[in-house]
């Protein structure tokens, strides 16, 4: 499986973003997909998944909504309200699971930068 993700950038406090991870692979259909962000000095952590039913990071629910699309093997980040803490690399993520866990996945993406300025 291969990753593509796309969509950071530049946005102020309170804006909105909406970041894509498009999959090459016939499995993406059954496989868990997530979105991760590693922030300058920290380590990487989980942002959202979604798998059949969606699961967040205490830090983005009710900001943040990850969907998919199985006809275009894509997943969406939609991130509203964003703050500056948000700044961080962004990475989407896969994993052969039936379930929707939040971390053990083994393929990555390259990462979109996305920054929130004050």
């Amino acid at each position: 499986v291969q990753l593509q993700a796309s969509g950071g950038g530049l946005v102020q406090a309170g804006g909105s973003l909406r970041l894509s991870c498009t999959a090459s692979g016939s499995t993406f259909g059954s496989s868990a997909m997530g979105w991760f962000r590693q922030a300058p000095g920290k380590g990487r952590e989980f942002v959202a998944a979604i798998n059949g039913y969606t699961v967040y990071a205490d830090s983005v629910k009710g900001r943040f909504t990850i969907s998919r699309d199985n006809a275009k093997n894509t997943i969406y980040l939609q991130m509203n309200s964003l703050r500056p803490e948000d700044t961080a690399v962004y990475y989407c993520a896969a994993r052969s699971s039936v379930a929707v866990p939040t971390t053990g996945y083994d393929y990555w993406g390259q990462g979109t930068q996305v920054t929130v300025s004050s």
